[in-house]
């Protein structure tokens, strides 16, 4: 099933999740975004050369990115826009744009794959790419 906007069932899931994410990193709830991304899963950021991999690289990443000596302001607001979302049993495949307000919007173009757990869907890849 492939769903654009607005997503309805397991798709609508899988957006919660996904938006949950941006709105937990504007309110700075650290646990609250990682609940939604699998431990072992891999990340390609728009602003970072090299694949992660775990929990482990992505929090080496956030602790080099907060100890930056001016790490400038953050964003103003987060906004996921035009959906494509492919559910498949317990995998899903989620594209959408990233628009990140502050100095200048910026749009970021996202892939995620989902795993459906216990714990609700969780993304075990996550791919940025800048589209300025």
């Amino acid at each position: 099933m492939t769903t654009t906007t607005p997503p309805v069932g397991a798709a609508a899931d899988v957006w919660a999740a996904v938006t949950d994410i941006y709105a937990a990193f504007m309110d700075g709830d650290r646990a609250r975004i990682d609940s939604h991304i699998h431990p072992d899963g891999t990340v390609w950021d728009a602003d970072v050369e090299s694949l992660m991999f775990g929990r482990r690289d992505l929090d080496a990443h956030r602790e080099q990115r907060d100890a930056a000596p001016d790490p400038g302001p953050g964003p103003d607001a987060l906004h996921c826009a035009e959906p494509v979302i492919d559910v498949w049993g317990d995998t899903a495949l989620a594209r959408y744009w990233l628009v990140v307000e502050g100095a200048g919007p910026v749009r970021i173009r996202t892939t995620d794959v989902l795993r459906r757990s216990p714990e609700g869907w969780l993304v075990v890849h996550h791919h940025e790419q800048r589209w300025d």
